[in-house]
């Protein structure tokens, strides 16, 4: 098997199990796959998922079930940066298709594709909560909010240029609202 736990991630399994009662340790499989996703650089290859089985004591196939339901794992290597665009209807009515034509273009690859460097990963995924501030995307673990080709563009330029990134909201609306709380 070519993945095994980090001494760090094996105190926290440590920790995450300790939350179930034993008999109901398989509980603990999403905290265990975002473990492994994050350990693995980002997804979940067979040998992680096969892992987690292991140290549940699940078969496999249960694992992989999970892994492929949710959309927060990742079953295939992604980049660096996993940009993620919502393409649910509040994000469509405040234009997403034109942020997606935005990361394509600025991106040089398509919905589902990688670069060839490894540094970003374009998926479309179902709605990404956020959408009072729509249009969204989610790069890793942070969003990015009301969003025009524009602040997309200048988004891509900060991370190649290793620059600080704003999260959230990109026209500096506080509290769901335009106007300060």
């Amino acid at each position: 098997m070519g993945f095994a736990f980090t001494k760090k991630n094996l105190a926290i399994i440590e920790g995450i199990l300790k939350k179930y009662p034993e008999d109901r340790k398989t509980s603990a499989v999403l905290p265990l796959l975002d473990l492994a996703q994050r350990q693995n650089d980002g997804w979940l290859s067979p040998d992680a998922i096969e892992a987690v089985a292991n140290f549940l004591n699940m078969p496999e196939i249960r694992v992989f079930e999970v892994a492929s339901f949710y959309n927060m794992f990742n079953l295939k290597p992604v980049g660096k940066y996993h940009v993620q665009i919502c393409g649910t209807t509040p994000c469509m009515l405040r234009d997403s298709e034109n942020i997606i034509k935005t990361c394509e273009n600025e991106l040089g690859i398509k919905i589902g594709e990688t670069t060839k460097d490894s540094l970003f990963t374009l998926s479309e995924v179902e709605c990404l909560g956020a959408c009072v501030n729509a249009p969204v995307i989610q790069i890793n673990d942070d969003f990015y909010e009301d969003l025009s080709p524009e602040s997309v563009k200048e988004i891509f330029q900060k991370i190649k240029d290793g620059k600080k990134l704003k999260i959230g909201s990109q026209m500096n609306r506080q509290c769901s609202k335009a106007t300060s709380c």
